[in-house]
């Protein structure tokens, strides 16, 4: 997955406003207690980060 078509994904579930802040501040013990953009600049790969917020935050299935 594209960095550009999770941020769009983020968006879509979120809201434009409300998936950057998510990103920038919600911590996530699925990901080593860090959060999405800690996770992302630390080489996660996009896919995986997004299947991590889609089970932590219930995302229907029709948007994973």
């Amino acid at each position: 997955m594209r960095l550009t078509d999770f941020w769009q994904r983020m968006a879509d579930h979120f809201g434009e406003a409300y998936a950057d802040s998510f990103a920038r501040d919600h911590v996530m013990s699925e990901l080593g207690g860090r959060t999405v953009r800690e996770a992302l600049d630390a080489g996660w790969e996009a896919k995986d980060v997004w299947r991590v917020v889609c089970g932590a935050m219930d995302v229907p299935s029709h948007k994973r």
